[in-house]
């Protein structure tokens, strides 16, 4: 048995030390922000009073993609039961698209399914599961520093300091801490080398708002028809419409950063116009509001290694989640990622003594490495290429790439109007169970997507022109 330290009690870190405790390891996690969770189940007080300052996406749209959600059902069963019983939405991606375009439901399309809810009734259920199970969660601990077995030039890290000078010792601290970690300034002032760290603006702007149906009914509302996947694309603009629980759902448009004319939609009224111009979204923008619109920008694409040039830069810490690696929430990957990772840790924690720092520091980095850094790198990839395609929009040009695996992507998706076979398999990507290599790996994929795909419009769902768009606006 460990004594682990967990940094941040949002999704990674209480996924990752209830993964820990049920292998008896004493794990505890601190949290700066000192406000602690309603019940699970009081789940209008969660979203209305419960303040998370520590995280800027704390009240915008969530979504849990199945791959996330078999990692919950297989690893931690008792957090799917909870999040049922307070109001989470049980939903299958193949399921909800119109039966024109999936045909009938067939066997193995379970592997579609995921429980999904808003961020604040998330916490608040894996916070009260990971109490349940034996984990200390310390709230209101600002964490400001390690400490280190000596100044070394691989420092062996023993613990954390906290902003009234108190230590907390651990074998293992799991840095948690989200996409606004310190831990590298912190490695820096233990005498470490600086972690292997690329970033680039990820150059999206999210212009969110939540709804709730009109007839209020908890659990049993109405809500809107999914008219096709969830993420969708438009000249300029993508929209995400995402259920949550409880009879609410969210809406985002979704828009390139340097698009100065579309800055507009951050004016509900405008919001709302623009909407209207897109008819999948009709019903989506037709509940109750229940925030404004809330914006979210400045995000970056960010990979962070604790091994440079085949040594660890410290051992004794970890980084897990977005600490780690972080990317365009838009397409709801983080959480998936984490859950990976932490059962990573986990397993590694079975197999391998933290005491055997090297060794230790050593395999996470292969393993994470290994098995999310090309998660990352895909993502980073679609990301790219979806800005600089909304960037040609926005000047009236075609995008153009050399790649033709962009080419093939948006085939699939089109080809997926016509052919449920090919619906499942840009679904299964979207819903992070498969790779594209492994999708058009298929027998006779390639020339399906081909043929159905390759000669559609480059936006093949209704919506505006740029120019209607910014009429609207």
């Amino acid at each position: 048995m460990a004594r682990i330290v967990v940094l941040g009690a949002g999704l990674a870190g209480l996924s990752t030390a209830l993964l820990l405790a049920r292998d008896r390891h004493e794990v505890t996690v601190v949290e700066r922000d000192p406000a602690a969770p309603p019940p699970p189940t009081d789940t209008d007080t969660a979203w209305n009073d419960w303040q998370r300052r520590g995280v800027n996406q704390f009240r915008l749209p969530h979504f849990m993609l199945p791959r996330w959600w078999q990692q919950v059902h297989e690893q931690l069963p008792e957090v799917g039961d909870a999040l049922r019983a307070a109001g989470a939405r049980q939903v299958n991606l193949i399921g909800m698209l119109p039966v024109e375009r999936r045909g009938p439901i067939r066997p193995g399309d379970e592997r579609f399914d995921t429980v999904t809810a808003r961020r604040p009734v998330l916490e608040a259920v894996l916070s009260a599961a990971a109490e349940t199970a034996g984990v200390t969660i310390r709230r209101g601990v600002t964490v400001t520093g390690l400490t280190t077995g000596g100044r070394t030039r691989v420092p062996r890290v023993t613990g954390v300091l906290t902003v009234t000078g108190t230590a907390i010792a651990a074998d293992l601290v799991v840095d948690c801490g989200g996409r606004r970690s310190a831990s590298s300034a912190w490695l820096r002032a233990a005498g470490a080398r600086a972690p292997v760290e690329e970033r680039s603006e990820s150059g999206f702007v999210y212009h969110c708002r939540h709804f709730r149906s009109v007839s209020g009914d908890s659990g049993t509302a109405e809500e809107p028809p999914a008219l096709t996947n969830l993420l969708h694309h438009y000249d300029s603009l993508s929209a995400i419409t995402l259920p949550g629980d409880n009879g609410t759902w969210s809406v985002v448009l979704a828009t390139a950063s340097r698009d100065k004319e579309l800055r507009g939609l951050r004016e509900p009224s405008r919001w709302h116009a623009a909407a209207a111009r897109y008819p999948l979204l009709a019903g989506w923008t037709d509940g109750e509001p229940i925030s404004g619109v809330d914006v979210m920008a400045g995000i970056e694409d960010r990979c962070r290694r604790l091994v440079a040039d085949g040594d660890p830069v410290a051992t004794g810490l970890v980084a897990v989640g977005d600490s780690w690696a972080c990317t365009n929430p838009s397409v709801g990957r983080g959480a998936s990622m984490a859950m990976i990772q932490a059962v990573l840790l986990r397993d590694l924690m079975r197999e391998t003594d933290p005491a055997d720092h090297d060794k230790f520091a050593r395999r996470f980095d292969e393993a994470s490495t290994r098995v999310v850094e090309p998660l990352y790198r895909a993502t980073v990839w679609t990301d790219q290429h979806r800005l600089a395609e909304m960037a040609a929009d926005a000047a009236g040009t075609t995008y153009q790439t050399g790649d033709p695996r962009w080419a093939m992507s948006k085939a699939l998706f089109a080809a997926g109007l016509a052919d449920p076979d090919l619906a499942r398999g840009y679904a299964s990507i979207a819903a992070f169970i498969a790779t594209p290599d492994e999708v058009f790996g298929r027998p006779g994929v390639v020339d399906r997507v081909v043929a159905l795909g390759m000669g559609a419009p480059r936006y093949p769902l209704p919506g505006p022109t740029r120019a209607e768009l910014l009429a609207a606006l």
